[in-house]
């Protein structure tokens, strides 16, 4: 359980109200106008970033009650002019993703109940990106790689991120690394679609105000053969964040602050919506972190209104146009959480569940043995461009083994390649030349690594009984390898300030 004067403090900037009857918005925001239409019909074409303007709540057919941002999605893919929570329904699918954990069991289903020589529904709608299992030497791990690339040539799907070389991952110019982000990289996230995924990370996506949710090997075999998928509509929980965000807290901090409040069941098939003034203030690569771990509070889904930062994010990512979606001023909400964020302390998730929440500084007397800094969570240019900033202020060395994981070849140029981006207030310097200074381990090959254990001989895997600070997003027994480790969940700057003296550590310590 969170510490009693964690709980209080989380009191203070948390205000809970029920709401069963309408929930209006708490400020009138600018989104984009109709021009970023959709082409459900296959019709690719070019997407400028709209223009900001006043917007009508986005309709959907007839609309005979208003609907949050999750219902009007899911009305729009199964062609219904409105969804009440509770409803089963058909939709159409815009997007699957599997990898090469879920991805031959997926492959089997498929074939198994639609025929050895069927087709998928659509070979540019299915994402096939290797990313969990893949620099090691278990051969079952480089089977299921295997299956894949088998199954895409067979089927000719134009989205398979490949490795064939394990020695060197920059020879591989398809390769990307972790799924969750490279999705969002490569451009197959967008605004108002349906995106589904063997993964319950798939959440991640929601960031970008679209319905993106983890299914399992037998509903994407299914997809995989349909293009459709059976849903219940989930109700939503909105959590309105206000106030300036305080320069020691990063959006993992947000997230397990919330998970703290509600616990690990307190969204249980729920969508979690993210509004408000902070959270129209972070990037996208934090709004990914505020979705990507709504699964660990039982959530269905989360979602981030799609904005400015949104449609600029997207450029040059993709030419299939979308249309955002956003909820109507009157819809019903499940419940409202307002947090003022500037009360907010960095906190850690102790073990062994994201829950069990405690101030960062109250935990000031546990001694660690490693640090982790990578995962969809954590892994992001960033997250290592946070860490880079804490290890700079300090100056000093490390006292415990620190782990870097990239999550895809993007992150791992930005951060390590000889044109990396510089960190601010550095004098030029890059993130690499910072870590090498303070004594961190040489970066590892972009993938999940360490994350969901792996193969005993996975990059950084926890193969003692040791105790990590780490940039990932469960901390259950045995989830980065041994069953006795003990892991605190934390964010990049509470991961490398801990890194900085070998014990949990509050990164004012270092930054203010």
């Amino acid at each position: 359980m969170a510490s009693i004067s964690a709980a209080a403090k989380a009191s203070a900037a948390f205000a809970h109200k029920h709401e069963l009857a309408a929930a209006a918005p708490t400020q009138q925001r600018q989104w984009a106008s109709s021009r970023n239409r959709r082409a459900r019909g296959g019709c690719v074409r070019a997407v400028a970033t709209p223009a900001q303007a006043p917007r009508a709540p986005a309709a959907t057919g007839s609309v005979k009650s208003p609907m949050t941002t999750t219902e009007k999605i899911l009305a729009r893919a199964s062609e219904r002019a409105s969804l009440e929570p509770g409803e089963n329904v058909w939709v159409d699918v815009d997007v699957l993703m599997t990898h090469d954990v879920c991805g031959p069991g997926t492959i089997g289903i498929f074939k198994q109940e639609f025929g050895e020589d069927a087709k998928v529904w659509d070979r540019e709608k299915v994402v096939i990106i290797p990313d969990h299992y893949i620099f090691t030497s278990d051969e079952r791990a480089n089977r299921n790689v295997d299956i894949l690339r088998d199954f895409c040539n067979e089927q000719k799907i134009k989205y398979f991120y490949d490795i064939k070389d394990l020695s060197d991952f920059r020879a591989n110019k398809d390769y990307k690394g972790v799924c969750h982000i490279a999705l969002a990289q490569e451009g197959h996230c967008r605004p108002g679609e349906v995106l589904l995924g063997t993964d319950s990370h798939t959440c991640n996506a929601g960031a970008f105000g679209q319905f993106a949710t983890g299914i399992g090997n037998t509903d994407a075999g299914f997809v995989m053969g349909t293009g459709k998928a059976l849903l219940k509509v989930p109700p939503t929980i909105r959590f309105i964040l206000d106030g300036e965000m305080p320069p020691f807290l990063l959006a993992k901090d947000l997230i397990l602050q919330i998970i703290g409040e509600i616990s690990v069941s307190g969204a249980t098939y729920k969508s979690m919506e993210f509004v408000g003034s902070t959270v129209e203030s972070l990037t996208m690569e934090e709004r990914m972190t505020l979705c990507n771990m709504v699964i660990e509070a039982g959530g269905k889904n989360g979602v981030v209104p799609a904005d400015a930062t949104t449609f600029k994010y997207l450029e040059g990512k993709t030419s299939v146009e979308y249309e955002p979606v956003y909820s109507d001023a009157q819809a019903r909400f499940v419940s409202d959480y307002r947090i003022d964020v500037s009360k907010l302390e960095p906190v850690v998730a102790k073990p062994h569940s994201p829950d069990n929440r405690a101030l960062a500084r109250e935990c000031k007397d546990v001694k660690i043995d490693r640090v982790y800094i990578g995962s969809c969570t954590g892994g992001k240019t960033e997250d290592f461009l946070a860490a880079a900033k804490v290890f700079l202020a300090s100056g000093g060395k490390v006292k415990v083994p620190t782990f870097l994981v990239p999550a895809t070849q993007k992150v791992w140029m930005d951060v390590y390649g000889l044109t990396g981006i510089t960190v601010p207030g550095s004098g030029g310097k890059t993130c690499l030349q910072i870590f090498e200074e303070a004594g961190c381990d040489t970066p590892a090959s972009p993938n999940c690594g360490a994350c969901l254990g792996g193969p005993r001989d996975t990059y950084a895997r926890m193969n003692e009984p040791t105790v990590c600070v780490s940039t990932t997003n469960r901390n259950f027994p045995g989830r980065m390898g041994h069953k006795e480790g003990q892991i605190y969940l934390a964010s990049p700057f509470t991961a490398a300030a801990s890194a900085l003296t070998g014990y949990v550590t509050d990164p004012r310590d270092f930054l203010v």
